[in-house]
């Protein structure tokens, strides 16, 4: 009689069935381990989707500054000066800080009011040039964007929030086009020509991007009586050019034109996106970092407490194992018998965790109305061969034990 005789899958679950409390807590090392692993990544991933969904559109190379009060003296003139940004500075940026992409003005207003068919809503009012689309794409969705002649020609047409449309026009839908509609900002009726693709979490300047109303700049200026004044002044830089290097040369030209001191920090504020996405990243690396830390911590643990079961096994198993020996078993024969029994262990304690995780994130992304909280394909496969890799690795001392075992050694043990 030989080894091979016996089904291979009998021995293996009978081997388990035999030492059950040790194989499930081993088992559940391995489900844990597995489980959190997996959900930590999807959740991460999914938290990593949600932020890049808030700061979608904006250019990871963007700057955006504002005049501020001043906090020091300078040439004869007082602290605590209000000071504003103008048309002729965008100029002096343009022509003087070589560094500079784009430098386009844009003017703001909060607190308007937005109405059409007797309804209502409260809005942000955006004044933009054609080249803001470089700063800040609002991903239309429907109609399309403000161009180089809406403002060439001061048009009264405006790009919408997507809440807007839905609370003004109810009768379109959700998915509804209200290009060619008339809204009024302040008493002033604009043309639909777009909507905004940015969702509710979707982020810009001054406010929410459902409830913001884009005109072409000179209409805006025009419509409020701005003159030369802008509100922010934003910026892209060139390629290779950290934008923190641009803020400080195009500061040190606002403040030298506005009379400013060198050393005041407080007259320009600034704000850069290449900052916030290099936090974000680095966050979500140190994050990816620690999780697979914890959870390769935690297979480890759970394959050397499948060894140990396995090593266990041999040694209760050891006249058994003579006796196959006697009666025809090869060497490698009792190798594969322990080393299967290793990798079912693992698999199966392991392929758990992976559905489980799989499962919970799936239910966790429904709930949230987010997308993202998943695993992806190729991580569930790396999983599982690298659960594989450690079964086989945890069964490997054992079986090479059970190999050595001689016959009549086995016998005279029992």
């Amino acid at each position: 009689m030989k080894l091979m005789d016996v089904d291979l899958w009998e021995e293996i679950f009978d081997s388990l069935s035999r030492n059950k409390a040790r194989s499930f807590l081993t088992a559940f090392g391995i489900f844990w381990g597995v489980f959190m692993l997996l959900l930590l990544m999807g959740g991460g991933k999914g938290v990593q989707s949600m932020l890049g969904q808030n700061l979608g559109g904006f250019a990871s190379n963007a700057g955006f500054m504002i005049a501020n009060t001043t906090s020091k003296p300078h040439k004869g003139l007082a602290r605590d000066r209000a000071w504003t940004i103008d048309l002729d500075d965008v100029a002096a940026v343009s022509n003087c800080v070589p560094e500079v992409e784009v430098c386009t003005p844009s003017i703001r207003r909060w607190g308007a009011t937005a109405t059409a068919d007797n309804r209502a809503i409260g809005v942000q009012v955006s004044g933009e040039r054609a080249d803001y689309i470089a700063v800040e794409d609002p991903k239309i969705r429907i109609g399309r964007g403000l161009n180089a002649i809406d403002d060439a020609q001061a048009r009264k047409v405006c790009v919408v929030g997507s809440r807007i449309v839905t609370e003004l026009f109810p009768d379109l839908g959700p998915d509804g086009d209200p290009c060619g509609r008339f809204i009024k900002v302040d008493g002033v009726a604009y043309c639909i020509v777009g909507v905004s693709g940015k969702g509710e979490n979707g982020l810009t300047i001054g406010g929410s991007a459902t409830t913001i109303v884009h005109l072409p700049y000179s209409t805006m200026q025009h419509t409020y009586n701005r003159g030369k004044e802008v509100d922010i002044l934003c910026l892209t830089a060139k390629s290779q050019v950290p934008m923190s290097a641009v803020q400080t040369k195009v500061e040190s030209l606002l403040k030298r034109r506005h009379l400013i001191h060198p050393d005041d920090t407080q007259a320009v504020i600034k704000v850069n996106t290449e900052a916030v996405f290099s936090m974000i990243d680095s966050l979500f690396v140190g994050v990816s970092i620690l999780v697979w830390m914890i959870g390769l911590g935690t297979l480890i643990a759970g394959a050397i407490g499948v060894s140990n079961i396995m090593i266990v096994t041999v040694k209760e198993r050891t006249t058994e194992i003579g006796i196959r020996r006697a009666i025809g078993a090869t060497p490698r024969n009792i190798l594969v018998m322990i080393m299967a029994e290793s990798l079912v262990l693992t698999l199966v304690a392991g392929m758990s965790g992976i559905t489980f995780a799989a499962g919970l994130l799936h239910a966790v992304e429904r709930g949230a109305g987010e997308e993202g909280f998943q695993i992806s394909f190729s991580l569930a496969v790396g999983a599982a061969l690298l659960l594989s890799l450690l079964g086989l690795i945890a069964g490997l001392a054992p079986a090479l034990r059970a190999m050595n075992i001689k016959p009549v050694e086995a016998m005279r043990e029992d």
